[in-house]
């Protein structure tokens, strides 16, 4: 297994030009040859996993998207280890380091360690890449070779892009600097921040129904859910459904109205028309998106060239089902509903429910093994002063020997920056969160990340009571 190891890094590092390449936040990749290959994907990983029940074989691939990073690429690996490997598995040992390596400004750490779970043993493999403030993770659990071409094949495929933007985290926010005919008036709904000017030129405001962000002659709608809009289907009839309610009553003279059908394994909706704008009495041309949960996003430009100058395609033209990156700079602008954060909005209870249940099988005969639980309920009471009472509900364990824990602590709390806050105990110790809030219809939603380990780079999310 240790060969197989050092050959898969080695192999890493030499540059093919490969087909069927696919994007996914700033990598672009081919996906394991041969056949088999199981995909799924959520808004943060990518995974890929085949396995052999009848040798008991298994490999499992994960890229993780980008996250802010420290300044040296040792220590990223090693927070990445900490937080992510030895959060799936048990390790036996430190990971064997292998040579460092750099291609297009980024630096890559590689280690592999042998590891045992739920009685299985294997090798995990973590790949970290470091540039740009940024760190991206690649692992790899297996216990066999037989996948050692596809392992390969893979990592040799993959290329990190330079991000757009190298800010760690928008700049607090201030007075707008978008000319005032092309921004709404932002809605006062009783928080602290209702604009962000983001390091990137766009500048985000509440609004009674979106999130509104701006950047030149370019106004973006980030719409929240609302009932008759969000529930599949067929992707022109839901992208008509969702046009004659969000978008239509503030146009008139609609031209050139179009869908368009995108088969893909996360299914976009797209539509798009030229009209005019009730309110400003302009022509304009609309562009109208939809991306797994990404919600409905309305993007309105003077003109079509206006459009292509900033996304660089054209939207009536372009071969969408092969074009995947550019439909995720669409959705990723929901990184745009971000708002600040102040002591005062720290009032009242605050709440975090998680659920997640497992239905587990035999890897060796396929036989049903149980169902294992994991739930969580985490609260936060803001009192004055800044003090706060946090608690912990936890339920895990198989079925029939489920195990139940309850961890409570209190103290004050302090913001740093705007966007972190420190808390003086959370489980005997004093913790530090990234924190920001985000809209919703009537409501805010806080995001908190444990800041000294950020791991995967997913906030949990707390609704207010």
């Amino acid at each position: 297994m240790k060969k197989l190891f050092l050959f898969i890094f080695f192999y890493s590092t030499c540059s093919v030009v490969m087909s069927q390449q696919q994007t996914f936040d700033l990598a672009t990749f081919t996906p394991p040859p041969g056949g088999g290959w199981k995909k799924q994907n959520t808004e943060s990983v990518i995974q890929f996993t085949k396995e052999d029940a009848a040798k008991g074989a298994y490999c499992l691939i994960t890229l993780y998207k980008s996250i802010p990073g420290k300044p040296g690429s040792k220590e990223n690996f090693d927070l990445a280890w900490e937080t992510l490997i030895k959060e799936m598995v048990t390790v036996s040992t430190k990971p064997e380091m292998q040579p460092a390596a750099t291609e297009n400004g980024w630096e890559v750490q590689s280690g592999f360690s042998p590891f045992e779970s739920d009685g299985n043993k294997g090798i995990a493999l973590l790949v970290t890449s470091s540039g740009f403030e940024k760190m991206v993770n690649i692992i790899i659990l297996t216990n066999t070779d037989a996948y050692q071409t596809e392992m390969s094949a893979f990592l040799e495929s993959i290329k990190l892009n330079k991000p757009t933007s190298t800010a760690k985290q928008p700049i607090k926010p201030a007075t707008n600097t978008v000319k005032p005919q092309q921004a709404s008036v932002a809605k006062n709904d009783g928080f602290a921040f209702i604009t962000t000017n983001f390091d990137d030129g766009w500048t985000s405001t509440v609004q009674e129904d979106w999130v509104e962000v701006t950047k030149g002659t370019i106004k973006v709608l980030l719409h929240y859910p609302k009932e008759g809009t969000i529930f599949p289907a067929d992707p022109d009839v839901l992208t008509n459904a969702a046009w004659n309610i969000l978008v239509a009553p503030r146009y008139s003279n609609l031209k050139n109205y179009k869908t368009s059908y995108i088969s893909t394994y996360d299914r976009p909706y797209l539509g798009m028309g030229y009209a005019t704008e009730n309110a400003t009495g302009k022509n304009v041309f609309i562009v109208f998106f939809r991306q797994g949960q990404s919600g409905w996003i309305e993007f309105v430009v003077p003109d079509k060239n206006t459009f292509i100058r900033q996304y660089k395609f054209d939207p009536e033209t372009i071969k969408w089902d092969s074009e995947s990156s550019l439909m995720n700079q669409l959705s990723q602008m929901v990184n745009y509903n971000k708002f600040a954060i102040a002591a005062g909005d720290f009032k009242g209870t605050w709440t975090s429910d998680f659920t997640g249940v497992q239905q587990l099988y035999n890897v060796y005969t396929g036989n049903y093994a149980g169902m294992n639980i994991n739930q969580s309920n985490q609260t936060f009471q803001f009192g004055a002063g800044n003090t706060y009472n946090w608690s912990i509900l936890a339920v895990n364990g198989m079925v029939g020997n489920i195990k139940y824990a309850n961890v409570k602590s209190a103290g004050k709390f302090t913001v740093l920056n705007n966007w972190q806050v420190n808390f003086s105990d959370i489980e005997g110790k004093p913790k530090k969160y990234n924190a920001f809030f985000s809209c919703i219809k009537g409501a805010r939603l806080l995001k908190l990340l444990d800041a000294d380990y950020p791991g995967s780079g997913i906030y949990t999310v707390f609704g207010k009571k």
